[in-house]
């Protein structure tokens, strides 16, 4: 049985060894998600929330020293999942804050989570590493303060600007 979300970008063959194993496992639930739930597109909130369940480190960084907002935000990524996310149906998810430079934009993956992929790589290189990290990809998600996964950390109580700070996330320009 072939994807309705095409395996482009980010998620081809070439891109396969950039990934960490949490990453990757993150990227193939995301992909599912979308298929599952009929999206066209991967998008942000579908790669925070198999992040969530897919990486510890993800939900350590999110819960910042034990505030316990990693629970509160997998149960709005739950909402979202059983029907928070219908005003989203049939929209391109596109928040322009970070230039997308990974040929992510093929059907399948939103401009955004392209983008976020693409500042998870870039990220890693910085730090030396040659493989992006969950928490490269959550680091890039909070930073964009306009696409969907930080617009559903935000009403999950977490601050997106004390995450990405607590990262270690430059300002991109």
């Amino acid at each position: 049985m072939q994807s309705r979300v095409g395996d482009t970008g980010a998620t081809s063959v070439a891109r396969e060894g950039l990934f960490s194993a949490e990453l990757a496992a993150a990227v193939t639930g995301a992909r599912r998600r979308a298929v599952r739930d009929g999206d066209r597109q991967v998008d942000t909130a579908h790669l925070l929330h198999t992040l969530m369940e897919s990486d510890p480190e993800v939900c350590r960084a999110v819960d910042g020293g034990g505030t316990g907002q990693s629970v509160r935000l997998l149960g709005y990524l739950v909402q979202r999942t059983i029907g928070y996310g219908l005003r989203w149906s049939g929209t391109v998810e596109d928040s322009g804050s970070l230039p997308v430079l990974l040929d992510c934009r093929a059907p399948g993956w939103s401009p955004a989570a392209a983008a976020a992929m693409e500042g998870a790589f870039t990220r890693a290189r910085a730090r030396g590493d040659d493989r992006a990290e969950g928490t490269d990809l959550l680091a890039m998600l909070a930073l964009d303060g306009r696409c969907r996964a930080a617009e559903v950390m935000r009403r999950a109580g977490v601050d997106t600007e004390v995450l990405a700070a607590r990262l270690e996330v430059p300002e991109v320009s």
